[in-house]
This record gives C-alpha cells, sequence and structure tokens, in this order.
C-alpha cells in the first residue's frame, strides 16, 4: 500500500510536519508558485475573456518533478499549502500540472487548511478537509490579471515617456502617491510662530510647571500670542500680579530664574479622576510590522522573514522542530476559545488573578476590508515562556517572538487604571489669569506590566507625571515664569509603520503586499530612507507626476480600495472575476492609447531656473534617461544645448540658478603635465575622472571635481603613471606589453590578454614569442547569463475566463461544495505582489498556444475524487 503525499510550500515547514504524521505521509514542498503568466505581451488576452497563459515556473521545476514522480506512487494528494489566496492557487495550479502529467488519475485530492504548525491543529486539519475553494483561487486570479494589466501597459509607457527601467503598479503607485504628496504638503508648509508662558513653583521640596491657559478672562489658544514683544508683556503681567496677591514680602529684585521666590500662585481648583486604558487589540499583519518598525527597528520585509521562521517550525528541545506563531498574514484580531483559555491560565498564574478580566476581552476588526477569517497573530501556546526560547533562537527571532508574546498575553488582561489630577493656579486676585498644572499616575498598571504600545513619534503616553498634593485656596510660591518660543511643523514625512498604517486605513493593499510595495518602490529608486523616514526621489516624483496627471483614476486611493473590495467580494463568491477585470479594462484600456500621443517633454516636463547671466540662455532641470540633469540652452538654440548630471544630494524641485551653473564649470581645464600632455577634469559614467592625453585617474569620492585643484590634478596623474610603471614588466612599443595583474604576470595587445606560462619568466619572453602567444589565444567567450524575466518552454498553457471556473461538484460525505479556477501570482512588472518562488518561467511540453482547462477537485473523507478537463 503506498503512502498519503502532503504538500506545503516550504521545505521548513514540511520537515515540520513530515515528524507529527508519521509513516503513512510523505511531505514534500512546492518552494512557492508552481506556475506562473508567461512574461511577455498577450500573457493576459482581454478578448478571450481574459484568457491567462501559464507556464511551469523554471526554477521550481524540478521541485514539480519530484512531486509528480512521488504521487505515482501515492494513495491520495493532500494540500496544505497556506491559507490565504496566494495558498489557494499554488494548490489549484500544481493540480493543473499533475493532470497535465497523467498522475492524478483516479486519486483523491484533498485541501487541508491550519493556521498554526502543531501537532494538535495539523490532526484537527487532517480530519477536516476539503476542495479547493474557487472564490479563493478566482480572486487570486483577478488580482494577477490586473497586476499584470495594469504592469504590462503603464510601464512600457514609462520607458518611452521617461526613463528605462521603471515600474507603475495598481498598489505601487498609490503608495507612491502618498509619499510624494507628504513631500509637497512638507515644502509648501510656511512655519507660523508661537508662544506658550509656563510657570515654575514649588511645594516643599517638589517643583512643578504649570502653563498658561487663561490671559485676561480669554481662553490660550495656540495661535493667542505670535511675537516676544506681547510674550513679554504677557510675562510681565503675570508677574506683577503674582507679587501683589503674594502674603508673604516678596524681593521683586530677585532674578526671574527658578532661583528664588518672586510672587504667589493661588490655588483655584483641583479636578481628579480616573480613566481607563484598555490593552491594543493581538497583532495582525500591519500593526506587527508597525510596532516591529517603532519597537525593534526592523523593516516590513524583514519582520515578515522572521515571522515565517516562527510560523514554519523550530527545534526549541521539544524533540521535534514545533510552530511558535500563527499564519502571519492576517487581518483578523480574533482568537479561538482554546487559546483565550489558555492565555488566561498562565495570566493567572504569572501576574496574579487580579490581573484577569472577569470575562475575557474581545476585539472586532476594524480593517476596512477584512480578508478570509484567519485568527490574530499570537503564540502557539502562551506557556511557552520567551525567556525559555532565548537559547533556541536567534536574536532577532527571539525579539519578535517577545513582542508577539507580550501583546498577545496582554490583550487578554484587565485594563490599565490611571489617576489624573488638573489644577488651576491663579496668578492675580480676580483669577482673569490662570495657569493649569496636570500630573497623572498609574493607580493599576493592569495589561501594562507585560506591554505598551509604541507611537510614531517614540513619545510614552503612558509616562507618569506627579504634581504635590494641592488644595482650593493654597498658597503656591512662584520661582519663574518662561515664556517659549515654537514654531509649528510641517507633518511628518512617512516610515514604515506609519506608511502601513495609513495604506491600511485607504484599504490600499492586503497583509501580504504591505512589504512587497515598500521594498519595491526602494528597489526601483522612486525613495530613499532619511533616517528611517521615505523621502522621494527625483525618478520618483517624476512618475508619480506623469501618473497623477494621466492616470489619475488609477492612483486614486478610493477607486484603489473599491477594486480591493471587489477582489474581496469574488473571494466570498459575491462576484465574479471575469465582469471585474471587464468593468476595468474597457476605461483603462482607452486611457492608455490616448496618453500615447503624450510627447516626451511634457511627460517630464522641465523646471525653469532662470537665465544664464553670461550666456543670456535659458537654464531648465529634468529628467533624463540617465537620471536627473540641468540643460543650458535649447534645442531651437543654433548652437547645442549643454547638459550636466546633477550632483549626489541634489535635487530637481530644490536645485537653484546658481547651484546649476556650477554644473556646467565641467570640464574643466588643468594646463600640461610636464611631458607636454593637457589635463582635464570632468565627470563620467563611473564618477568624476582626471584626463591626461589618452588616459583617465579616478578621482577620489571624497574629493570635489568641481573644487579640485591643478597641484590635486597632477599629483593623482602622477601617481597614475607610477603605479602603471610599476605595473608594466616589458612594453614593446606596438601595443604588446607584459604586464603585472591580480592573478600573475600576462601577455596584451589590448584585446587579447595571454597569461604567462609559470615555467617561463616575463622579463625573458621575447617579442616574436608574445606574438605567437596572443595568435595561439582561444577567441574570448561571450558572457553567459540568463535572459530577462526567464525562458518559456513551448505550450505556455492557457486558461480562459469561462474554462477557469470550474463547475460545483458536491465533495464526498461532507457535502461541501469545491470550485476550481484559474490563477497565478501577483504580477512582478509591478513589484507589489507577494513574492511566492520564482518569478521566471519555464516552457511547458504542451506546445505554444495549447490550452488548459480547469480541473475539478472533489474533497471529503471519503474521497472519490477525479480531475476532468475541459477545453478553454
Amino acid at each position: 500500500m503506498g503512502k498519503n503525499l502532503l504538500i506545503v510550500e516550504s521545505p521548513a515547514k514540511a520537515r515540520t510536519i513530515n515528524k507529527y504524521l508519521g509513516s503513512e505521509f510523505e511531505v514534500m514542498a512546492s518552494y512557492g508558485h508552481v506556475r506562473d503568466l508567461i512574461p511577455k505581451e498577450g500573457a493576459v488576452d482581454p478578448e478571450r475573456d481574459f484568457a491567462m497563459k501559464y507556464a511551469p515556473i523554471d526554477k521550481n521545476q524540478r521541485h514539480v518533478d519530484a512531486i509528480t514522480k512521488a504521487l505515482k506512487k501515492a494513495d491520495a494528494l493532500y494540500l496544505a499549502t497556506d491559507p490565504d489566496r496566494e495558498g489557494e492557487a499554488i494548490s489549484w495550479h500544481l493540480v493543473e500540472l499533475l493532470n497535465d502529467a497523467g498522475v492524478l488519475k483516479d486519486k483523491p485530492v484533498y485541501r487541508v487548511v491550519f493556521h498554526e504548525i502543531t501537532k494538535t491543529a495539523i490532526q484537527e486539519a487532517m480530519e477536516h478537509p476539503r476542495g479547493i475553494s474557487a472564490e479563493l483561487v478566482n480572486a487570486q486570479q483577478a488580482r494577477r490579471a490586473l497586476d499584470y494589466l495594469v504592469g504590462f501597459n503603464l510601464s512600457p509607457l514609462l520607458w518611452r515617456k521617461i526613463t528605462s527601467g521603471l515600474s507603475a503598479g495598481r498598489v505601487q503607485s498609490p503608495a507612491l502617491r502618498l509619499i510624494c504628496e507628504r513631500e509637497n504638503e512638507i515644502e509648501r508648509f510656511e512655519p507660523q510662530e508661537y508662544w506658550t508662558v509656563e510657570a515654575d513653583a514649588t511645594k516643599g521640596e517638589q517643583p512643578f510647571t504649570a502653563k498658561l491657559s487663561v490671559y485676561a478672562g480669554e481662553k490660550v489658544k495656540q495661535f493667542s500670542i505670535t511675537n516676544e514683544e506681547h510674550a513679554r508683556e504677557v510675562e510681565q503681567t503675570l508677574l506683577r500680579c503674582a507679587q501683589e496677591q503674594a502674603q508673604q514680602p516678596i524681593d521683586t529684585a530677585a532674578p526671574n530664574d527658578s532661583s528664588g521666590v518672586i510672587g504667589e500662585l493661588r490655588v483655584t481648583n483641583v479636578e481628579r479622576k480616573q480613566r481607563r486604558r484598555n490593552p491594543a487589540a493581538p497583532f495582525i499583519t500591519s500593526t506587527l510590522q508597525q510596532e516591529a518598525s517603532r519597537k525593534l527597528g526592523f523593516t516590513a520585509s524583514r519582520t515578515m522573514r522572521i515571522a515565517q521562521q516562527l510560523y514554519e517550525g523550530i527545534d526549541v528541545g521539544e524533540g521535534a522542530a514545533v510552530g511558535l506563531i500563527t499564519y502571519m498574514r492576517t487581518d483578523s484580531v480574533s482568537l479561538s476559545q482554546e487559546a483565550v483559555a489558555e492565555m488566561r491560565s498562565v495570566i493567572a498564574s504569572r501576574f496574579g488573578e487580579d490581573k484577569l478580566p472577569s470575562k475575557p476581552q474581545s476585539y472586532k476588526t476594524r480593517s476596512k476590508n477584512a480578508q478570509e477569517a484567519h485568527e490574530a497573530i499570537r503564540p502557539t501556546s502562551a506557556a511557552r515562556h520567551p525567556a525559555e526560547l532565548r537559547g533556541s533562537l536567534s536574536q532577532e527571532q527571539h525579539k519578535l517572538y517577545e513582542l508577539i508574546w507580550k501583546r498577545a498575553l496582554a490583550c487578554q488582561m484587565k485594563h490599565a487604571t490611571i489617576n489624573t489630577v488638573a489644577v488651576d493656579l491663579a496668578a492675580d486676585s480676580d483669577d482673569r489669569h490662570l495657569l493649569r498644572a496636570t500630573g497623572s499616575t498609574v493607580a493599576d498598571p493592569g495589561f501594562m506590566v507585560v506591554y505598551r504600545e509604541g507611537t510614531d513619534d517614540g513619545k510614552d503616553e503612558s509616562g507618569e507625571k506627579f504634581l504635590p498634593e494641592l488644595s482650593e485656596g493654597e498658597r503656591i510660591p512662584l520661582n519663574a515664569i518662561r515664556p517659549e518660543q515654537h514654531f509649528t511643523e510641517p507633518p511628518p514625512r512617512y516610515t514604515e509603520a506609519s506608511l502601513v498604517r495609513t495604506l491600511e486605513e485607504y484599504g490600499i493593499g492586503r497583509p501580504s503586499t504591505y512589504a512587497s510595495i515598500i521594498s519595491t518602490l526602494q528597489q526601483r529608486n522612486y525613495v530613499e530612507m532619511d533616517g528611517k523616514r521615505f523621502i522621494p526621489t527625483d525618478i520618483g516624483r517624476t512618475v508619480n507626476k506623469f501618473l497623477t496627471e494621466h492616470f489619475d483614476r488609477y492612483v486614486d486611493y478610493d477607486f484603489t480600495a473599491r477594486l480591493e473590495d471587489d477582489l474581496d467580494a469574488i473571494s466570498r463568491g459575491e462576484r465574479d472575476w471575469v465582469p471585474v477585470l471587464k468593468e476595468f479594462w474597457a476605461p483603462f484600456e482607452q486611457r492608455v492609447e490616448e496618453k500615447k500621443n503624450v510627447s516626451r517633454q511634457e511627460a517630464v516636463q522641465a523646471r525653469e531656473l532662470g537665465t544664464d547671466p553670461k550666456t543670456g540662455k535659458p537654464v531648465t532641470v529634468r529628467i533624463g534617461r540617465y537620471g536627473p540633469f540641468a540643460q543650458l540652452g535649447s534645442r531651437d538654440d543654433e548652437e547645442k544645448p549643454r547638459f550636466a548630471g546633477l550632483r549626489p544630494g541634489q535635487s530637481i524641485d530644490k536645485i537653484t540658478l546658481d547651484e546649476a551653473l556650477v554644473l556646467f564649470q565641467l570640464p574643466r581645464d588643468m594646463g600640461e603635465t610636464e611631458e607636454g600632455e593637457e589635463v582635464q577634469v570632468n565627470i563620467g559614467r563611473f564618477g568624476p575622472y582626471v584626463r591626461f592625453g589618452g588616459k583617465f585617474v579616478s578621482i577620489p569620492k571624497d574629493e570635489d571635481p568641481y573644487t579640485i585643484s591643478r597641484e590635486r590634478a597632477l599629483e593623482l596623474v602622477r601617481e597614475k603613471k607610477h603605479a602603471d610603471a610599476n605595473r608594466t614588466i616589458q612594453d614593446f612599443g606596438d601595443g604588446i606589453q607584459i604586464l603585472r595583474g591580480r592573478y600573475g604576470p600576462y601577455v596584451t595587445n589590448g584585446e587579447k590578454n595571454v597569461k604567462v606560462p609559470k615555467d617561463r619568466e616575463p622579463e625573458t619572453l621575447t617579442h616574436e614569442e608574445c606574438l605567437e602567444m596572443i595568435a595561439n589565444a582561444p577567441a574570448r567567450k561571450g558572457r553567459r547569463g540568463a535572459s530577462k524575466g526567464g525562458t518559456t518552454k513551448k505550450g505556455a498553457t492557457t486558461s480562459s475566463g469561462k474554462s477557469s471556473t470550474a463547475a460545483k461538484a458536491k465533495s464526498g460525505s461532507s457535502g461541501t461544495k469545491s470550485k476550481s479556477a484559474s490563477s497565478s501570482k501577483k504580477a512582478t512588472s509591478t513589484g507589489s505582489a507577494k513574492k511566492k518562488g520564482s518569478t521566471s518561467t519555464k516552457k511547458s511540453a504542451a506546445g505554444e498556444g495549447s490550452t488548459s482547462g480547469s480541473s475539478t477537485v472533489k474533497s471529503g473523507t471519503t474521497p472519490k475524487s477525479k480531475a476532468k478537463k475541459e477545453k478553454a
């Protein structure tokens, strides 16, 4: 009797699960996606109900071959890929390939889903299999098709209109718009001056501070005091009043610097309150990425990589590898009853019964478009304390596990109770000038003994601020009155944490895409990091400007969110995927056609800086095919315009006319060498250099070609000549040389290099011997390398919209219904998708243009499933 074959996505998960299932199962990994769209035009055909041409992924073909071979000997196939749309699509594609190979035949196929890799969870999943969900697969297919259609139509347009190597994406581009718009806000921002007035007072030995809240009977607002003159006037009024109402003698000559008593304040009101602070909900993908960024300094990609390791299983000394956290791609804050019960037990034993609420805490998902009902991210066992795992985990794994463990336990603990007090103090006898002092103390820390949520500005909102015990009518010594100048600040640039939060609030992207959105923006050089905050580059702003001016609907936040709503509706079976794509494609295709006529000059609109005072010619800056550059003159002039690339740190939007004119100082003539060779300083493709005669020497990175002196340039030339002289063993004067190289001496004629044999001294070689060595040298081989996008075998398979949605099929004894549908991985051209497996593809053996319909996969506890094929 053969074994059952169970497929997961990663080898790490396979090793963990294999130890739980025993000898009746063989567990293998698909290593991510097994098929993808062919990487060329026509992979999605709108004319045929968005038929999709797939091909096996080259990188993973050997893993598919191994699965195919193993299935021949197996009795049944279990598909245990990740519990989301991508995982569902991987299972469907694998079934398609196995059907094509003819190895499924009458073998039953089960889809099993678990959200944590523990023995109990896996056994539970194996007892309740289902069929492949057509709804989830169709939602993934629709997302993949949309990303492909956007990327393969907009990206080439960007190449033609701006520069090569650019990309646009359905989700990536709205994210770029957010960053660019925030930068525009910052640049337009004009700071406003305002002043605050604070008083330093003391009761006994305890100093405290009060802030002016009412002046001359009017409530003090942010811009009530806007200049120093007014602030000093307020200061003197308060000082005079505080001195006049003092009951004790006051030294009016005492300095206003907190060193002595300069007056008295009178307590007019004391207001005490208690407030509750509730724990935050358990982690979902976005909040985990945000907190890991704030508290640990992790990027979103790093957080997800480490979380994947914790999920897939680590040997912590329990006899087998075990998954330490639940599935990390989720937007659900729900927790299982069993998990909550265990958390409450751990809380009671570790922190005391008084930290438990009377009943479990429950949370509702606030995300605009919550996906499938997963659990929140939590430890698979709350009893597994982070301290116990320190020796089994790497430092970064331990930090992230501890963060997840603390957040999960805190969410089931009692609220914190904070005592607050607000005290009003009068500087005058009529209560027309009031100052307010506030304080807070923690009466009961509750959940805060375990966890406190971070903030984007790094301030701890739960920090205590103590005030001395004060009562109405009490007189308090005044030590100083301090006016302070302030200026309003622009909105902060986005951090990874705040960008993910904003994307989530707008409903843009999903748990699986946040990290890849950010990494794509960085890889495309659309954004740079200033500390931990995003700044758009010139190329990023140019791309965003082009898209917002010509494709405004498709970078609109609400439009993108509505499209995500449609994809969610497909996953719930409420909408069919083909009509959704038709609604998107018709106006999008028309817009692309219209914008093909946009000129390159219009697309990369130049910024005019002014006129060169020497020549009277206009100076402009813009993006070119090789980056941002300045232009002196226009193409209509008799004399050709001059061009100069911007220097590092300069940007199109901020460079001034004077700074741009400096760029045209190159090339700089630096005179001649002692041998009469002309010396010039310039910037080339590989950076700044000094040219002498027909040779070049690089200028060090820390030296400026615009300011380098003649003496320094000649020094670099001499150093270069000295190095070349020491490198030359023999020079025969006709281009034939014997040189010292990195791997030993060699003979060269400038085109061919031939290594000197080990049994010969290079100094003894004759001119004739060198000529003979070069003549007998083999021709240089061309560079080897894979073609872009990978190669596609003949016969990329096609699935159409009609045939890719299989008929419903009853599933054995369970009676559930299952659909199977075409689907695939996110578009690599947009870079906005979750990446599973390779994006390179391999040609299928079926023949170019062959079609693959959908296969109906039945599931149930009594398997009687047969794969069927129908023409697309």
